[in-house]
């Protein structure tokens, strides 16, 4: 029997970990990311994405784990060219300009056509910027002009760690403009981002990473496929609603999301009707109703928060403090 052959990735982490004394702010992750792919890596602050990238684009080295990169070690010198980054900050010459920071890091590069510069100055939209020094720009223009120092050497795979951060609507949609026309030149992209609407926008798969590990990898269509629609409903005391939904309501499955509001699956527009009559006729009061269709951010904070925790607040369960005591209950 023909051993099947084992699909290649531009970029795959094996327990990649770093730690930082005892406290590990990347745990055993397990990344892919195929070619041609906008990879959107998802994370609250602190989850353990900047110090991914840094070890993927070799600025920090990894406590254990192996990274491959276009099939080849990390720290392969063909592998490093195929790559631009932008982490964090772009590391600009403030009282250079936007052009003679790109033509230093060109030289730097060992590249001698400085046609390519201006290209790309064009493309991240900062030709007009002239003779302005890049301690006068502001945000934006620097992401931008980091973007476009990322770019220099045509590289396959970009590497960006918050590229729109700062940015007007107007440059968003610029930069969003530049990353999938670049993608249609074969390039492809592992972009972190908090601007999950945005993400959503340009994303074909996605990583969400959680306390340095990964929850979870998914392309687009799998996220849509999850992505259920729902009916959210607010009343009085879910605690008192929830009980009736389930007993007269089978196969409704019911997600509490605070003391006042629940998530149902499962519903039409004929059992929405009744169950606000079921409620009323049961003594509670519906204050609201609609249904919705979860985007990317709600399915986010349900992969970080889970729905256990949500049922939690549902039961009346409070946080414990450190004696063991009930206390305050918290939305989520």
């Amino acid at each position: 029997m023909e051993k099947k052959k084992e699909e290649a990735y531009v970029v795959e982490t094996r327990a990649l970990t770093k730690m930082y004394g005892a406290h590990a702010a990347v745990d055993h992750l397990e990344l892919k990311v195929r070619e041609g792919a906008i990879y959107g890596f998802i994370g609250r602050n602190g989850a353990g994405k900047s110090t991914t990238l840094k070890m993927l684009c070799g600025l920090v080295k990894p406590t254990q784990g192996e990274i491959r990169l276009f099939g080849r070690e990390a720290g392969d010198l063909y592998a490093a060219r195929r790559i631009g980054c932008l982490i964090e900050s772009a590391g600009l010459y403030p009282s250079m300009t936007a052009r003679q920071n790109m033509v230093m890091k060109a030289r730097c590069l060992g590249l001698a056509d400085e046609k390519s510069v201006d290209e790309i100055l064009d493309r991240v939209g900062l030709t007009q910027a002239g003779k302005k020094k890049t301690k006068q720009f502001s945000m934006g223009m620097k992401q931008r002009l980091g973007v476009g120092l990322a770019l220099l050497g045509n590289p396959d795979l970009l590497i960006l760690d918050e590229p729109i951060n700062g940015l007007d609507p107007e440059g968003v949609r610029e930069i969003r403009q530049l990353i999938l026309s670049l993608r249609e030149e074969g390039k492809t992209f592992l972009i972190s981002s908090h601007i999950l609407g945005e993400l959503s926008r340009i994303s074909t798969h996605y990583g969400i990473i959680k306390n340095g590990a990964l929850v979870e990898q998914l392309s687009r269509e799998e996220l849509e496929r999850s992505c259920a629609d729902y009916f959210q409903i607010e009343v009085d005391d879910v605690k008192r609603a929830l009980p009736l939904v389930e007993e007269r309501m089978p196969g409704i499955q019911a997600e509490v999301c605070d003391d006042r509001n629940m998530r149902l699956y499962g519903m039409d527009a004929g059992k929405a009707a009744g169950l606000n009559q079921l409620l009323i006729q049961g003594g509670i009061q519906v204050y609201g109703s609609g249904f919705h269709h979860m985007d990317l951010e709600e399915y986010f904070l349900a992969r970080m928060d889970g729905v256990k925790e949500r049922q939690r607040i549902a039961n009346g369960l409070g946080e414990m403090d450190s004696d063991g005591k009930k206390g305050e209950q918290k939305d989520v």
